[in-house]
């Protein structure tokens, strides 16, 4: 297979590469789609459009946020990861137990994102050289390592987290809680390598027409393996960061997040066929999923018709993704 370091697929232009990943048609609908939202629960409670609970809302929607960018550039390559949830539990339990065995926090993050992504490079390897679907392999995955927290814990949370642990994840800066500022920082590194690097454009490609890629030089395998690296890394990050909120670490916590990042990504206009996605279509959608509960919940309405709503939202922007492909 040609180096990809000195072989640029020569269907990848520079407008092709503009066109899915700015702002266009899709992420303005999904953005209206938000405005739509705010007005409506603004009309019906006073206290949501308050800085508090905009706020409040924006830091809930860090963790799915989080976990969907990874989403989004395993779906972006054409595939899924249903282990997300799983794998913020491993690291989550691992970050925890090494610091309360007394291992210092400068090394107990690193090494828990590690093994977020070794758990993550382990759907990439089954998937790109074992040749077996990405839903089987992670949905196989997502027991595996589920499994795995919980008989390393025999179920029981692990305590006795670090306060200076603890305070990274509670701290604010100038009013802005601190989970939000580390996914900003997370979704824009995400933005820069999905524009401004090779490695973005093989995610395109690889997503649009793997035969193709292959054929233009594109270094198919590495770059399935490197979307699900980054999707466990980021799912990692969504972990720690409810481990010091919670000051626990839960070996079931995650459970369902995979459903909540692919509605994330399906709503901010990402193609579950591959090979379209928007890192600020995302993280609109994570919002809109974070309004729309907070806004029913001080409504007082019930959490299964929050499901339904949830499900209704999603199906609207397949239909609307359908409707607009090609365009945007």
């Amino acid at each position: 297979m040609p180096d990809s370091s000195t072989t640029t697929p020569p269907t990848l232009s520079a407008p092709v590469h503009r066109r899915r990943f700015s702002f266009g048609l899709r992420d303005a609908g999904t953005l209206l789609g938000l405005v739509a939202i705010v007005i409506v629960f603004s009309a019906l409670s006073p206290n949501f459009l308050t800085e508090r609970n905009l706020l409040n809302i924006l830091q809930q929607s860090s963790i799915n946020a989080c976990v969907a960018l990874g989403m989004t550039l395993v779906i972006i390559a054409g595939g899924i990861d249903l282990s997300v949830g799983p794998v913020a539990a491993i690291a989550a339990v691992a970050a925890a137990a090494l610091m309360a065995g007394g291992t210092p926090i400068v090394l107990a993050i690193p090494l828990a994102l590690l093994i977020g992504m070794a758990a993550g490079a382990v759907n990439g390897i089954l998937v790109a050289y074992g040749g077996l679907q990405p839903f089987i392999v992670t949905l196989g995955t997502l027991s595996l390592y589920r499994a795995s927290s919980l008989i390393y814990t025999g179920g029981n949370p692990i305590f006795g987290i670090p306060p200076e642990f603890r305070s990274l994840f509670n701290a604010t800066v100038f009013g802005v809680p601190s989970p939000i500022l580390i996914v900003a920082v997370l979704a824009l590194v995400i933005w820069i390598v999905l524009n401004k690097t090779p490695l973005g454009e093989y995610f395109l490609a690889v997503g649009g027409n793997e035969e193709a890629s292959h054929i233009a030089g594109v270094p198919v395998a590495m770059t399935k393996i490197a979307s699900y690296v980054i999707s466990g890394g980021l799912a990692s990050v969504a972990g720690l960061i409810l481990v010091g909120r919670l000051g626990a670490a839960d070996p079931t916590l995650g459970t369902l997040w995979e459903l909540d990042a692919i509605a994330a990504a399906a709503i901010g206009g990402a193609s579950l066929m591959g090979g379209k996605g928007s890192i600020v279509g995302t993280l609109l959608g994570a919002i809109i999923l974070g309004s729309l509960r907070n806004g029913l919940t001080l409504l007082n309405v019930q959490a299964f018709y929050q499901l339904l709503a949830t499900g209704l939202i999603i199906l609207v922007a397949m239909l609307i993704d359908r409707a607009t492909r090609g365009r945007g």
